[in-house]
């Protein structure tokens, strides 16, 4: 009899092993019952390198640490967390790449010593406190603050659960606001509240302290004195609805704390345990945000603060009370320093400004502005909702606003003055607005500089076409040198010269003007379907959801032979000239016998629903074929699409699959209602142009998302059904009709079904995101379908492939599950046999979203070289066996 050998510490646990070829299951149960409760850590020998490109979301918060410009961190909206201690060359995830993947995948803030610049604490969006001891390179959980999800009775794992007032996969209640004693590395405070989420939170006229959520706490503060080991709740002074947004202790004198919060500015005399609202020189007491300048030298304490911008009407016109303001006295007394910051409306003659304008003016003031106030006021200025001040000067000072989420108006992307306020000019400045100089005589009478000023990677040029107002700046954050950083239209931008330019730090360019593009690693893009095989040396075709298709390209050069460099063949590339790109490609497909011929489908966004073609290798594309059509916006979804197949034998026959119960997509909501097209096996006979449905022999209420070709009879297709009620089925006659086959009876859904090339052996993925352990895993078959063996045991499984060059080489992706049964598998991520799935491997090293791996697969042809695609933070590669060659290598 075999025995299985596992080397394996519950303390310090490494690679982890187990043997699926043996004569007992006794020891395999024993082993795959312990790692359901013990999180095991990768091999480190294998480490995923995150190759992007950059942001594509947004990236939601930025920090910089206090004392060294080195370190920079930045929570993007995708679930994934990011450090740099290179100054940016490189980013890599903070997030415990062999945890959940629930911890830190939204950061709302991080702050650390002033003694110690290792000691520092993060907080996320489930009000849960870490603390680091080595600058932020490795976290640890050490209290849970707030109540959660199932205190508050909410289900978090609900797709629909913001519209019952919840956030999808969101644990516990928010808190907005961190912060440390400057003086004290023990004495630390959060805030309740969901302060900064502009998005969901706009003030208007009518809620001038804004919205309440059930996902957020108000009404307290936490505040430790223990360096975070106990946190004693304080509500003295402070209203049920208080929103914290920003909490600075005096340098000079502990005692005094000021605290920016919805409900005013709030002052605490005795370490923040209890408050009053006793500020004046404030005309709306309103903060919107609130920062501080000290001087460690001459002891000078100085705080800056913007209010919130109020409108009111005034005859035809409104009026504008609100600006910039400080106080040198703690808080107690404020004076403006407002300065020139208004504009004259009357001036601004740009349509897309003046629209926006009016928009966002309606919003504020709830009633028609364009009908009630047509007349343009002549000094006004937006809603700015950030302010810094350089650290090294206390005179200049910036200020943004979120043109898109905010419902602000410009122009301009972010301000300053460099003379204590007596004047203040837009220092950053994007799109065509300012690239085509447009008001140009009045900005030279205001002393502002004109044209733009901000740099972009691949979306430059549809970026510096688009109107500005489209853009969204979500945060504003200076560094100890006082360099400041900004986003403008999801990109990540700094200024090194005191924002007389701006430049991105996502991406790199192999030689300037290449268009070919290295990551980071920061990456926020959501990966998707990998095309491996495209009649093209070195060439792979990779998806992803809002920034269109992508190619892998020449390095030119770069000293790094294992970087990845990547162009962009659709999307915004082609935003301009009255083109405009494809933005989401669900899957792709090459001609067999013409590989610049390429076809794509698209779920969301420009040309959803489209069978969309190129002939020229991506330089043109046309559509020819509308598939899916939905009544919702074109923002929206339509059906998801998979497996995009052609026929080798006869390329006019192709193939897709729509999928209606979606598990790995941007939403996880319910299949879409379409008012064109349907869910299930679709076909088409002449190159694409006409598609019908071919569902005969599925079972009620079915789910079809995978289908797969068998290599040799290209009329035989085999169809995973991942639906409550799901299986595996097969067709004989380019699917015509469907029979299912018969599998193990522990199977509820079937996720991905696969065949080997060189052995014809059946892989299939199993198991539900809110299925039992037993349902799960990795199954296969060496005699087509009439038997199966389990390779691999696990809750749910969403794919296993093999490679082409090695058949015992086998990777498989394994996402997490529903929060409430997160703790029945504690190791999501990716997997690898190199033995025929007698022994495996976790290689989750590197991944920023282990829990959500879309797409994996060994390189056709490398056997060193693997790929994965994640959910929301692009695509990554990895080298085995030591291999110091790139994955071009065996391909020249």
């Amino acid at each position: 009899m075999k025995k299985i050998n596992i080397l394996f510490s519950l303390v310090l646990a490494t690679t982890f092993f187990v043997s699926c070829n043996q004569d007992s299951n006794k020891d395999r149960e024993a082993f795959f019952s312990k790692i359901r409760i013990e999180r095991i850590q990768s091999d480190q020998s294998i480490e995923w390198k995150n190759f992007g490109p950059g942001m594509s979301g947004y990236c939601e918060e930025f920090w910089c640490h206090p004392t060294d410009a080195n370190v920079m961190f930045m929570g993007p909206d995708m679930h994934v967390s990011y450090g740099t201690w290179d100054n940016g060359k490189s980013w890599q995830t903070i997030k415990d790449s062999d945890g959940l993947s629930l911890e830190m995948k939204r950061v709302l803030d991080i702050e650390f010593s002033l003694q110690n610049p290792d000691f520092g604490m993060a907080l996320d969006w489930n009000g849960w406190v870490y603390e680091t001891k080595d600058k932020g390179r490795s976290w640890t959980k050490t209290k849970e603050l707030g109540k959660s999800y199932k205190e508050i009775g909410i289900d978090p794992n609900d797709p629909d659960s913001f519209k019952k007032g919840w956030y999808f996969e969101q644990e516990g209640t928010r808190h907005s606001e961190l912060a440390v004693d400057p003086s004290n590395e023990n004495i630390w405070y959060v805030g309740a509240g969901d302060f900064w989420n502009v998005k969901n939170n706009v003030r208007t006229r009518k809620n001038p302290n804004g919205v309440a959520f059930k996902y957020a706490s108000y009404g307290y503060i936490y505040k430790s004195t223990d360096k975070g080991k106990t946190w004693k709740k304080i509500t003295q002074g402070l209203p049920k609805n208080t929103d914290v947004g920003k909490i600075i202790v005096n340098p000079n004198n502990n005692k005094n704390v000021i605290m920016a919060t919805n409900v005013g500015l709030l002052l605490s005399f005795d370490g923040g345990l209890s408050w009053e609202n006793t500020s004046k020189g404030l005309p709306n007491n309103l903060p919107r945000d609130l920062t501080s300048f000290y001087n460690e030298k001459t002891k000078e304490f100085v705080l800056f603060l913007v209010e919130q911008t109020m409108y009111k009407p005034k005859g035809k016109s409104i009026s504008t009370k609100g600006g910039v303001f400080k106080s040198t006295d703690g808080g107690k007394n404020w004076v403006s320093i407002t300065g020139d910051l208004g504009v004259n409306f009357n001036k601004i003659t740009d349509a897309s400004h003046r629209n926006n304008y009016h928009k966002a003016l309606s919003i504020f003031l709830g009633e028609k502005s364009k009908e009630k106030y047509p007349e343009f006021p002549k000094n006004t200025y937006s809603a700015f909702n950030k302010i810094v001040v350089n650290p090294t000067n206390k005179n200049e000072i910036y200020l943004v606003a979120n043109q898109r989420h905010d419902r602000s108006f410009g122009p301009g992307d972010a301000w300053k003055t460099e003379n204590a306020g007596k004047t203040w000019v837009i220092c950053a400045r994007s799109g065509e607005y300012w690239l085509n100089k447009k008001d140009e005589s009045y900005w030279i009478s205001k002393g502002n500089p004109i044209g733009a000023n901000v740099e972009f990677s691949h979306v430059s040029r549809s970026y510096e076409e688009q109107n500005e107002t489209r853009f969204g700046n979500r945060f504003l954050v200076i560094n100890s040198k006082g360099e400041v950083f900004i986003q403008i239209g999801q990109q990540t931008q700094r200024s090194s010269d005191n924002g007389k330019t701006w430049q991105q730090i996502d991406d790199f360019e192999t030689s300037k003007g290449s268009g070919k593009w290295i990551g980071r690693g920061d990456s926020n893009l959501p990966g998707r379907f990998m095309l491996h095989e495209t009649g093209i040396k070195g060439r792979r075709l990779l998806c992803s959801g809002e920034h269109g298709l992508w190619q892998t390209t020449s390095l030119d050069g770069w000293k790094d032979k294992q970087a990845v460099a990547v162009e962009q063949i659709d999307g915004q590339v082609h935003d301009h000239s009255g083109m405009q790109g494809q933005h989401s490609t669900s899957t792709v497909a090459v001609h067999p016998n013409d590989p610049n011929t390429i076809f794509t489908l698209s779920w969301r966004q420009e040309h959803r629903g489209k069978l969309r073609k190129t002939t020229n290798g991506g330089k043109t594309w046309e559509n020819i074929a509308t598939i899916f059509e939905a009544d919702n916006g074109p923002w929206q979804s339509v059906a998801p699409q998979n497996s995009l197949l052609i026929d080798p034998n006869n390329p006019k026959n192709m193939y897709f699959c729509a999928t209606s119960h979606k598990i790995s997509e941007i939403g996880g909501s319910k299949a879409q209602e379409l008012t064109k097209g349907g869910y299930g096996f679709y076909r088409s006979f002449d190159c694409g142009l006409t598609w019908n449905l071919s569902n005969e022999g599925f079972h009620k209420e079915f789910s079809i998302r995978r289908i797969i070709m068998d290599p040799e009879n290209s009329e035989t297709f085999y169809a995973a059904s991942n639906d409550d009620n799901g299986g595996l089925y097969i067709s004989t006659n380019k699917g015509n009709n469907w029979s299912k086959i018969k599998i193990p009876s522990e199977i509820k859904a079937v996720n991905n079904v696969f065949i080997d090339r060189n052995t014809k052996d059946v892989f299939i993925s199993t198991g539900r995101r809110n299925g039992t352990y037993n349902e799960g895993g990795v199954w296969r078959s060496k005699n087509n379908g009439k038997t199966w063996e389990q390779i691999f045991k696990a809750p749910y499984v969403w794919q296993a492939e093999t490679s082409p060059v090695n058949p015992e080489l086998i990777i498989i992706s394994v996402p997490g599950q529903i929060v409430s049964r997160a703790t029945e598998f504690m190791n999501p991520g990716i997997y690898l046999s190199k033995d025929d799935g007698k022994n495996w491997t976790k290689i989750n090293k590197g991944l920023g979203n282990q829990d959500k791996m879309v797409d994996v697969k060994p390189d056709p042809y490398n056997e060193n070289v693997i790929w994965s695609a994640a959910w929301g933070s692009g695509w990554n590669i990895a080298y085995l066996n030591g291999t110091k060659e790139g994955y071009l290598s065996s391909e020249n």
